[in-house]
């Protein structure tokens, strides 16, 4: 604003002045249809005598050119500070002159500025029929200019959405120091339309233009002013922009973007659908390719595991970063074969406490188990991951959760997803978890073996010690190596995972890939078949007896060793 007058008063009233000649040379006065109009004007002591004068001007400005009467415009003022008064109710004057002296009488209230209790008073008061305003079903529609020149002190934000919501449109008027972030809290979308600086001069006559057109209910189509890219439909004092066949409106209500037929249409596809045009493609996941069918995707071969995910809920996660690792779960579920006989899934969240966000029998399809995962709700407050490894120990893995029983050598994996450090001891419960089926993992030999991506365990010849948990930790940020070391199973190297933050966790899912799918990893070839069968039963036998001939020959062993340490005794006494 450099080289205008430095007084305030003469810079703004000449800022005004073209505006009010602007609507003197547009023709006689507007003939609208019924409307409940409530001008809301701050008069707190930060407004000075001269700008509480040019709001005054600025009020007679407009009702200048309303066409005031009990079936057409009624009007109706308040003003506010760290009260409010009404100066004069809807319906209480169906002259101008009367409205324009009642407003010129006015004595500023020079206290706070409760801008949010103006407008429950507004919402409550001014437009309620005992105030003189139309009955709702009258549907008459109610608007609300605010007029202010600086920042409440109280919150305006809910008070003025619930007013939204009763239909009252809101404009927002500032003067000089407003605060615009206020401004924008309390007007009616779209802002570009209801949010006003009256110190500047385009914004005013902007203001005038719009708020005229809404009042006499010109075609503001017409005039060329509307700025839409495709269509502009008027309707009384207002228009709105549409779009071609095949578009539709962008957020700003204006401009117009190629339909997006995946969110228009039943696409079908199984994992992703991108839309071209006026057409769309179905994707698939890496590693996975498209079926002849152009939606479906192809599965990893049927595989047999108990997966328990243990998430970190604890406040040091934050929001925005648990919703990065659902994400991340529901990538890993992508590429299991998810079913009842097939891969069973469970979600367990933990801080100062656990919850079973879904067991292993809930959920029969992939995608009841990743809509489930978009539900969970994240927990913040502290980090008892030894609690949750209890919890997972003695509950997630019990029959009565879903787990199959022991007896099916089905592999029960545990998967921890962690950023921090334990606020309890997690040794006792990570020790026997990895105790529970007596399982030492290796590279090679009969049972679980180890992929060579570093994954899940790959499942050779079933062994009838194949029955414990398996454990993985997945560490981010702030995690601790030695406790990620503790909780994850032998070799450590094979079973810990770190990303140093959650956005780049994706670079893991390559490492487990090789472990979902069998022809890199888990439960190749594996067969689940009931322990009473003939084959499992001859099966069985075999590799009991295996086992008890390894154990004949150890003993065999160690007492031959026993018998040379006596006799090495008996040659020394």
């Amino acid at each position: 604003m450099r080289g205008l007058p430095c007084s305030p008063l003469p810079m703004l009233l000449l800022l005004l002045q073209p505006w009010e000649t602007q609507l003197q040379f547009e023709g006689p006065r507007c003939r609208t249809g019924p409307l409940d109009l409530v001008f809301v004007i701050d008069s707190s002591r930060s407004v000075r005598p001269f700008e509480f004068e040019t709001m005054r001007q600025f009020l007679v400005g407009l009702l200048g050119r309303l066409d005031v009467g009990p079936n057409a415009t009624r009007v109706g003022v308040i003003q506010y500070s760290s009260q409010v008064q009404s100066v004069f109710r809807l319906g209480a004057f169906s002259r101008r002159e009367d409205m324009e002296h009642a407003i010129r009488a006015v004595v500023p209230l020079a206290q706070g500025t409760m801008t949010g209790l103006a407008i429950q008073y507004a919402m409550n008061v001014a437009f309620s029929v005992a105030e003189g305003a139309r009955p709702l079903e009258a549907r008459v529609p109610r608007v609300a200019v605010i007029v202010t020149d600086g920042r409440p002190q109280d919150r305006v934000a809910e008070v003025a959405a619930q007013a939204r919501a009763r239909g009252i449109e809101i404009y927002a008027v500032g003067v000089q120091r407003a605060d615009v972030g206020s401004l924008r809290a309390m007007a009616s979308p779209p802002l570009d339309e209801h949010v006003f600086l009256v110190e500047s001069f385009d914004l005013i006559r902007e203001f005038g233009l719009q708020f005229q057109g809404r009042l006499c209910g010109k075609n503001l189509c017409a005039e060329g002013r509307h700025g839409c890219q495709h269509q502009c439909v008027s309707s009384p004092g207002m228009f709105h922009c549409t779009c071609n066949p095949g578009y539709q409106l962008a957020a700003d209500n204006k401009s117009c973007l190629a339909r997006d037929l995946c969110n228009g249409v039943d696409h079908g596809c199984e994992f992703q659908c991108v839309s071209e045009g006026l057409t769309y493609r179905c994707l698939c996941p890496d590693g996975r390719q498209l079926q002849a069918d152009g939606k479906s995707c192809n599965r990893c071969r049927e595989g047999h595991v108990d997966l328990v995910l243990l998430v970190d809920g604890s406040k040091s996660v934050r929001p925005q970063n648990f919703e990065l690792v659902k994400r991340f779960v529901n990538q890993i579920v992508d590429f299991l074969d998810v079913s009842p006989e097939g891969t069973r899934v469970g979600l367990v969240q933990f801080s100062s406490r656990v919850r079973t966000e879904f067991p292993l029998g809930r959920y029969g399809t992939a995608a009841e188990v990743k809509q489930a995962v978009l539900a969970v709700e994240y927990m913040e407050r502290g980090t008892m991951t030894g609690l949750a490894l209890r919890h997972m120990v003695e509950h997630s893995f019990s029959e009565a959760q879903g787990a199959r029983p022991r007896g099916l050598n089905v592999p029960r994996v545990g998967l921890v997803f962690t950023d921090g450090r334990s606020q309890d001891d997690i040794s006792v419960w990570a020790a026997r978890a990895k105790e529970e089926g007596g399982l030492s993992a290796g590279r090679t030999g009969t049972g679980l073996g180890w992929s060579r991506a570093g994954g899940f365990p790959e499942v050779s010849a079933p062994s009838v010690y194949s029955v414990g948990i398996v454990m993985y930790a997945v560490g981010v940020g702030k995690a601790v190596e030695e406790e990620l070391r503790e909780i994850a199973s032998e070799p450590a190297e094979l079973h810990v995972s770190y990303s140093p933050d959650f956005s780049t966790m994706t670079h893991l899912l390559e490492n487990l890939k090789g472990s979902i799918c069998p022809e890199e990893g888990i439960s190749a070839g594996t067969e689940l078949r009931s322990p009473c069968e003939c084959e499992s039963l001859v099966e069985f036998q075999g590799r009991t007896l295996g086992a008890l001939e390894s154990l004949t020959q150890k003993l065999a062993q160690l007492t031959a060793r026993l018998e040379d340490l006596e006799n090495q005794l008996a040659t020394h006494m």
